[in-house]
């Protein structure tokens, strides 16, 4: 390890791993997903990567044609300085497809992500690559529709696998401008499980499901369900979010998720660090854990243009933004027996470690 440290890059962060008490892996995974990589493939890449020295590999999803990023990627090497880091196992274009197998326990696919109202047809939040991937997710509106998307999941499932082995199915699209809309679409997603003789739990990211009427409604006829608060951030909402979004004040979420968790439905919400001024965003933080049965979807900011690096908040850019928000996170959820589950982000600020212990379970 001592023969990466002879550049600034590598210097700079063996200091903050130290200073932090975060393992190498995780610091690069994160530098990655901040920085992104100098290569012409594409503005978005999914790669399967090991660190080196590591046992297993990792999905990351980053940016790519990042001509400031310190990180290159070199045939299957991922290099700094021409020193590498991590070998590339699979290399693919991000597309925005409509739906995908998650949380390989190296058995059984536990769970899988659908996408089942056109992401790529959403117009978007200011911060999201949405619109910079390529479309192949056609929109699903019908119950056959959404019964060959999950034909299409079963075809892809290993020797002896079945959907029945799925424990949860997220719904990622979001899209739905109000909570009636979203409600019908939940009614319809379960409906066909239900035909299909599949009973998992549905997660659902969102922030139009608000009232106590619909968190009922959705723990009588459609639980066991996870809703997702889709936060995001807590600054320049007007200006980052869709409107449908950004209608919902910070001052309105924890008392939202509390009303979902008094239904009785299991709750979370995604946050991207890197948009709010720092004490911002760890006061925005400490107010929603509380109400969280699930720990939270907390996703490094990627900038893909010029254009998107102004929208960082200050001191956004600088690795030691994220570590600082990571070892905070961990006073505020640790103690309430929050714990990430690594397969449910790919841009995440733990891979390995949380609050000094080892992650388990499945990372993909």
């Amino acid at each position: 390890m001592t023969a990466l440290v002879d550049t600034p890059p590598l210097t700079r962060w063996h200091g903050l791993a130290r200073e932090h008490g975060v393992a190498w892996n995780d610091l690069v995974l994160v530098a990655v997903n901040l920085y992104g990589i100098r290569t012409p493939l594409g503005a978005r890449i999914r790669l399967l990567v090991r660190v080196a020295g590591e046992r297993e590999s990792r999905v990351v999803v980053v940016p790519a044609g990042r001509p400031d990023s310190p990180f290159e990627l070199v045939e299957d090497r991922l290099c700094v300085d021409g020193r590498t880091l991590a070998r590339v196992e699979r290399r693919a274009v991000d597309d925005a497809v409509p739906g995908y197998l998650r949380c390989w326990d190296g058995r059984r696919w536990r769970a899988a992500t659908l996408n089942p109202n056109a992401r790529s047809r959403c117009t978007g939040c200011a911060f999201c690559p949405t619109t910079l991937e390529d479309a192949v997710d056609p929109r699903l509106r019908l119950e056959d529709e959404i019964a060959a998307l999950l034909a299409g999941l079963a075809a892809q499932l290993p020797p002896g696998g079945t959907l029945r082995d799925l424990a949860e199915v997220t719904i990622s699209t979001g899209c739905f401008h109000t909570e009636q809309a979203a409600l019908d679409h939940l009614r319809t997603v379960r409906r066909v499980l239900t035909e299909h003789g599949l009973t998992p739990r549905i997660g659902l990211l969102t922030s139009v499901l608000r009232s106590r009427e619909a968190f009922d409604e959705i723990a009588r006829e459609i639980g066991p369900f996870l809703l997702f608060l889709t936060a995001e951030c807590a600054s320049r909402r007007d200006v980052l979010l869709k409107a449908s979004k950004a209608s919902l004040t910070p001052e309105e979420m924890p008392g939202l998720l509390a009303r979902a968790r008094a239904a009785g439905l299991r709750t979370s919400f995604t946050y991207v660090v890197g948009l709010d001024p720092y004490p911002l965003m760890r006061d925005f933080l400490r107010t929603l854990l509380p109400h969280c049965t699930v720990f939270p979807s907390v996703q490094v900011y990627q900038s893909h243009t010029p254009l998107m690096d102004l929208l960082r908040a200050e001191d956004a850019g600088e690795l030691a933004y994220y570590l600082d928000i990571r070892r905070e996170i961990e006073r505020a959820a640790a103690p309430r027996g929050l714990v990430p589950q690594r397969w449910r982000c790919y841009r995440p600020l733990w891979y390995s470690t949380y609050a000094g212990r080892p992650l388990t379970g499945p990372c993909r």
